[in-house]
């Protein structure tokens, strides 16, 4: 998939743990961690603002779009 997640380089920017971003934006540690290995084939925009809010950064900051080369 072309969109890129980089949940996990913000959260190591701030020095933020899964398990404290889960409570924060009130997502289980599961689904957070299917978003953030890019494995989540959706985000609702109310999560992405959640994270946003919680890692203090624009959706650009976590969300990275790179064309796919074989088309």
């Amino acid at each position: 998939m072309p969109i890129i997640v980089n949940v996990d380089v913000m959260m190591a920017k701030r020095k933020i743990s899964l398990n404290e971003l889960s409570e924060r934006v009130d997502l289980t540690l599961s689904n957070l961690s299917i978003l953030k290995t890019g494995k989540a084939k959706a985000i609702r925009f109310s999560t992405l603002e959640a994270i946003c809010k919680a890692l203090d950064c624009q959706p650009g900051d976590i969300l990275e779009y790179v064309p796919d080369q074989n088309h």
